[in-house]
């Protein structure tokens, strides 16, 4: 595992310069454990509790269906935990889950019950073209997979193509972050690569004025966005039209 005492976090390193054991070749078991493993991080440090606040704010216009998109959705965890939030408030859901990976779909196929309904796409996102208009388009803890080229693409798309709202749950990048992640790594015995991919994840990520250039480069004004910080470790980025 690489330790935090390593890195410099004053600026953000590309995944080119940096590279993560999961974004390399594997076997589709040790990706689909990794999976589970990154769904206890997430259950452990509270790492859906963004989104799911940020889902709170969606404006109750009428009972029609919502179609919620989850880019980058791996084993389909945040997923599951929207189709619960939907249930619990009676709100009529549509859910995709997009992700490059192929063996992703699989993984999340496996961990969700068939009644929830989820469609799961094996696609770029940016070219994916639902039968049905996008309303909501989520991601978590995939922004700082890509280039910092690549997110002002993604920017752009969510713009274009999310007809309510988007929201980028990630990291954000700090040492103390970092170091609080390696504790609860060394105790919870998580899967190797997520203990040696989450240092690298922190050094890969963002702090407020990465995010305030990103979206200028998008030619998305930063006032109609907010940019959060949820502890431990999280800085999210969202905005409802």
């Amino acid at each position: 595992m690489r330790s935090s005492a390593e890195f410099d976090f004053s600026r953000r390193v590309s995944p080119r310069e940096l590279p993560e054991l999961m974004d390399g070749e594997c076997s589709y078991e040790d990706f689909r454990d990794c999976l589970r493993s990154l769904e206890q991080v997430n259950r452990w440090l509270l790492g859906y509790r963004p989104t799911l606040a940020w889902l709170e704010r969606l404006p109750r216009k009428s009972q029609e269906q919502v179609h919620i998109v989850d880019v980058g959705s791996g084993g389909g965890d945040l997923l599951r935990q929207i189709a619960g939030w939907a249930r619990r408030r009676d709100i009529a859901v549509h859910l995709t889950g997009i992700d490059l990976n192929p063996y992703a779909a699989r993984a999340a196929m496996e961990s969700t019950p068939k009644e929830l309904g989820i469609v799961w796409a094996t696609q770029d996102a940016l070219e994916y073209r639902p039968k049905k208009p996008m309303d909501i388009v989520v991601s978590s803890l995939m922004a700082h997979h890509l280039e910092d080229d690549e997110i002002v693409a993604l920017l752009r798309w969510l713009e274009a193509t999310a007809q309510a709202g988007w929201f980028i749950n990630d990291l954000e990048r700090s040492e103390w972050a970092s170091r609080t992640f390696e504790c609860v790594a060394e105790v919870a015995g998580w899967h190797r690569f997520v203990r040696h991919d989450g240092p690298v994840s922190f050094r890969r990520a963002f702090q407020k004025e990465d995010w305030v250039r990103l979206l200028a480069m998008a030619e998305i004004p930063q006032a109609s966005v907010t940019i959060e910080h949820w502890r431990p470790g999280r800085l999210c980025v969202g905005r409802w039209k």
